[in-house]
């Protein structure tokens, strides 16, 4: 398998959301719940630039959790990135959505996706 950071950095610039997450998690389940109102055809976020990794499935488990920990200071999921900046976690994604910035995230990273088409 490839180096994990590495794995973990390329979803995360292949995404402008990307979610670390397990599946039997509160918080988890907080934060997808929140970010999935936004993303589907002709929301905020096409399908495709959304995507959730269920990391207790993948044998390397502990080591994507250690790096996440190393990149963001957290080793708990959820890890939630927006446009390659990791927003923190439940929590923090639903205190963002509640006070309207989320949306205000998910729009600039949709109009930057958009910039970067057009070149």
């Amino acid at each position: 398998m490839a180096n994990v950071k590495e794995i973990i950095n390329d979803k995360i610039a292949k995404k402008k959301v990307m979610v670390f997450s397990k599946p039997g998690c509160p918080f988890c389940v907080m934060a997808k719940n929140v970010l999935e109102k936004y993303v589907g055809k002709g929301q905020i976020i096409e399908p495709e630039d959304y995507e959730v990794w269920e990391i207790n499935k993948d044998p390397n488990c502990g080591q994507i959790q250690g790096e996440l920990a190393e990149m963001t200071g957290a080793r708990t999921v959820p890890r939630v990135f927006i446009n390659g900046t990791c927003i923190g976690g439940g929590t923090e994604t639903r205190a963002l959505d509640s006070s309207k910035q989320l949306v205000e995230m998910l729009k600039k990273s949709t109009a930057q996706k958009i910039q970067q088409k057009q070149f």
